[in-house]
């Protein structure tokens, strides 16, 4: 491969097991939208200058993680190649361009360590001997726009002392002993930090040299070596995935943006418009929504349907455990808020939910229409089944459902006149339509 002198390498931290995120899955490998974290940080990595780019990812995802860098590699590359294809933009050119349209060639993969410290440490371990600048960037912070990387670089570039992306700390502060308000805080002597962090290759390998103690990031390593460090504005999008909550901004974030662009410029710039700025996706006007779900008998275990469990009936077959009053609630909902569907949010890529109960699914339901700014009305909800016989404990399901969801849910229940495969007791229909209006 045929390339311009690159001076700068960007190590990617991507080994974390993410147990906080509770996602079954190291985090950087848990999905967005159809993508994984690891892919969305990379995009951004891709846009901004060329470097040589090491992912350090757990032994056993060393493959998958080579195969997503490749693929957006080659997706970086095609972007540049075709003209009818939105390229990163040319403040993204950087120092040195790469001549060879082969962007993979400039990517590793390394195992890493038990520690965040120990696996930037395999990270530096890889880093070409002709490279100057090194930055550190956490695959968790996948939404970083690449003109924060490029910003971090140039400053290092400059002034040769560590910069951090950092952000000024907008909520007031206080210092607390116990459950006692202590003092106040200044909140304008404080940023919060984030990725990349971009240092001089001679001053990071020897800060890690002479390491004695774990650190929070590398810039308080790097500061503990006696360097100074300084800041560049970075990204209300640059935030950390950090809780299944982050998640779930991340996809709501990614899925806004995607619905109204056609091109990968488009997308960030609609990015950082709802990030920075989040009055400009807030809802002004009431909406109504339509769900529908079908499920068959012939599960394992009990039937669940509306929330309840209903012994000595033949269970329904399906993902969790197949209540198609509780999977038709979830689509009214989010078809309503324009939100997406019950496969945005609790798809395979999200295996806390597979077995779970209506409750956990109408509740975190809840949750994604409060972050986008919408309060649930009503949901009117029919059922068409032969069986279970509804009417004795319709108030407990409405109950129930309610409960659950924060908002009034009525179920209405009735058969189909033996026509249909509900008619012939094959399994149960419903339709539920929802209310939101915007929160206040």
């Amino acid at each position: 491969m045929s390339i311009a002198r690159i001076d700068t390498a960007i190590v990617i931290v991507a080994a974390g097991s993410g147990a906080r995120l509770g996602a079954g899955a190291p985090k950087a490998f848990v999905g967005i939208d159809e993508s994984p974290i690891l892919r969305h940080c990379l995009d951004g990595v891709f846009a901004a200058a060329p470097a040589q780019v090491i992912v350090v990812a757990p032994e056993e995802y060393l493959g998958e993680a080579l195969s997503i860098a490749h693929a957006a590699a080659d997706d970086a590359d095609r972007r540049a190649a075709d003209p009818r294809d939105v390229a990163p933009s040319p403040q993204h050119a950087g120092p040195a361009a790469v001549v060879s349209e082969q962007r993979r060639d400039l990517v590793t993969v390394v195992a890493g360590g038990a520690t965040r410290q120990s696996s930037v440490a395999a990270g530096l371990a890889r880093v070409w001997p002709d490279v100057d600048l090194v930055l550190v960037h956490d695959a968790a912070r996948a939404l970083t726009p690449p003109e924060v990387i490029d910003r971090v670089a140039e400053r290092v570039r400059e002034t040769g002392h560590g910069v951090i992306a950092a952000v000024d700390v907008i909520d007031t502060i206080k210092r607390v002993d116990g459950s006692r308000i202590a003092a106040a805080v200044d909140r304008s002597e404080l940023a919060t930090a984030q990725t990349p962090q971009g240092f001089r290759r001679d001053v990071l390998d020897t800060a890690y040299e002479r390491a004695t103690e774990e650190f929070t990031d590398d810039a308080a390593l790097v500061a503990d070596a006696g360097h100074d460090v300084l800041r560049v504005e970075g990204s209300a999008l640059a935030f950390k995935i950090t809780t299944a909550a982050d998640l779930t901004r991340a996809r709501d974030l990614v899925r806004r943006a995607s619905r109204n662009s056609s091109a990968l410029g488009d997308e960030r710039e609609n990015l950082e418009t709802l990030a920075e700025f989040p009055e400009a996706r807030r809802p002004h006007l009431p909406r109504v929504g339509v769900g529908t779900d079908v499920h068959g008998y012939g599960g394992d275990g009990s039937l669940w349907l509306a929330g309840l469990e209903w012994p000595g009936e033949p269970a329904l077959s399906g993902h969790s455990d197949g209540d198609a009053v509780g999977h038709a609630i979830v689509d009214a909902v989010l078809n309503a808020a324009g939100l997406g569907d019950i496969g945005t949010h609790f798809g395979t890529n999200r295996p806390e939910f597979a077995g779970a109960h209506a409750e956990a699914f109408l509740a975190e339901t809840a949750r994604i229409l409060a972050d986008a700014g919408w309060q649930i009305g009503n949901v009117a909800v029919q059922l068409q089944a032969n069986r279970p016989v509804f009417s004795p404990r319709r108030a407990e399901a409405e109950r129930a459902l309610s409960d659950a969801l924060g908002a009034p849910v009525t179920v209405s229940a009735t058969t189909t006149d033996r026509l249909g495969f509900t008619g012939r007791g094959e399994g149960v229909h419903v339709i539920a339509t929802a209310l939101v209006v915007p929160r206040s």
